[in-house]
């Protein structure tokens, strides 16, 4: 019976099993090849970027007729912006990691002062003065501001990186330049991008390794002054207060959710098509900017929708493996930073979209219309891809001996081992 049963054939789900798991191992084959993250980075962008120039397209061209501008004028400048961007990435891509260290001071410097122009001389767009016309084409310095902070502050922690045990030499001057920078933001009343900045310096002093009863105080801290910028203007607590209820105010604070509501809901599983969509004719405001993913819902469906949230996963799963991966700090610090960035930025574009969020006037990366918000994404993800296609420099000697383990010194202060692995 035994020799029976030895020879016996596998049973079928023995058989798929086996095939799973031979599967299995090949995914996690490709997942450990060293170019994993630049692939993953470079397809998920392309990808976005290829469903926003679409999506752009769409909703704009008829926005366009409706306000008697050229049908194609919108297309036109996101497919500049988007070669530019491009080209931006792939220039990035191939600078070291010490060409971004060299470029933070003289950036933040250049930011705050663009900042500056756009409070005297800048021009004002639903309320909010954060645009700064250089010839006939408006840029919006805040967006730069973002990617100033993340090479500004990561080159500055890795230099203080034997100080960072003092509670003082991890907030200053850390939290004060981006206190000015936020301040700055504020002035023009762009409250959405003063809080992604706000999560920038979080992920920054997280990734140092700050203590928790230090992230406890400027938690409270920031929830206070969120509170207080709200207070100041009655249209913030307008939305605030009705954006769990638009139907409320259907004609105000609310037209606006309501409209990106019923765009979704009319999307179904697989959407009306491209360029089916019956709230781009002038029912729903800022219909290529801030709400464009209420018009994938509604022309691709739930599957689109579902496609382009699986897309910025695979972006923030790329940005986390090559922090983990590095033994460079400021890579790290970096890597992180962008990704908490980007990844904040989706979060509180989706939120508003579907109600979950007030509305904050937040474009969604690398698919909303806008050069302003495309071309400093695409030169953040272009450095990231710098990272994952060389290995990083050795770093300095260890800290002293019988230092808590904690992520700062992981990150920061550990020496690389000669066996480490690369993320290329």
């Amino acid at each position: 019976m035994s020799e029976q049963a030895a020879g016996a054939p596998a049973s079928p789900l023995k058989n798929a099993v086996r095939a799973l798991r031979a599967r299995r191992a090949v995914l996690k084959s490709l997942f450990d090849l060293e170019l994993t993250s630049y692939y993953l980075l470079l397809g998920a962008v392309l990808l976005l970027l290829g469903i926003g120039l679409l999506e752009v397209f769409s909703a704009s061209s008829v926005n366009n007729l409706v306000n008697d501008r050229p049908m194609l004028s919108s297309i036109s400048n996101q497919a500049v912006s988007a070669a530019l961007g491009l080209a931006l990435m792939w220039g990035a891509s191939r600078l070291p990691p010490k060409a971004y260290r060299a470029m933070a001071y003289p950036a933040l410097v250049g930011t705050v002062l663009l900042l500056l122009l756009v409070l005297a001389i800048g021009s004002s767009h639903n309320g909010n003065k954060n645009w700064l016309y250089i010839g006939p084409q408006p840029v919006q310095p805040s967006e730069f501001a973002k990617l100033a902070l993340v090479l500004w502050g990561a080159d500055l922690l890795v230099r203080k990186e034997k100080l960072l045990t003092t509670w003082d030499h991890l907030l200053v001057p850390l939290v004060p330049g981006a206190v000015l920078i936020i301040a700055l933001v504020m002035m023009g009343g762009d409250m959405g991008t003063s809080i992604i900045i706000v999560a920038i310096v979080f992920c920054l002093l997280f990734t140092a390794g700050a203590p928790g009863r230090l992230f406890s105080i400027l938690l409270c801290s920031a929830v206070g002054l969120t509170a207080l910028a709200i207070l100041m203007r009655p249209s913030r607590v307008r939305r605030f207060t009705n954006f769990l209820s638009p139907e409320n105010d259907p004609g105000g604070t609310g037209y606006q959710a309501i409209h990106a509501f019923q765009a979704l809901a009319s999307g179904g599983w697989f959407g009306e098509g491209l360029g089916a969509s019956k709230q781009r004719w002038g029912q729903l405001p800022e219909v290529q900017t801030d709400m464009i993913f209420a018009i994938i819902g509604e022309e691709l469906g739930l599957i689109g929708a579902l496609t382009v949230l699986a897309l910025f996963l695979t972006l923030a799963y790329a940005g986390i493996r090559l922090a983990l991966r590095t033994t460079d700090p400021f890579v790290r610090l970096v890597s992180a930073s962008v990704t908490v960035w980007l990844a904040a930025q989706m979060m509180i574009n989706l939120g508003a979209v579907t109600g979950v969020l007030p509305i904050a006037g937040v474009p969604l990366p690398f698919v909303s219309y806008g050069g302003s918000s495309l071309l400093p994404s695409l030169t953040a993800v272009g450095m990231l891809m710098s990272f994952a296609r060389r290995r990083p420099e050795p770093l300095g000697p260890a800290t002293v001996e019988g230092a808590p383990s904690t992520m700062r010194d992981q990150a920061v202060t550990a020496p690389r081992p000669d066996s480490a692995p690369a993320d290329r």
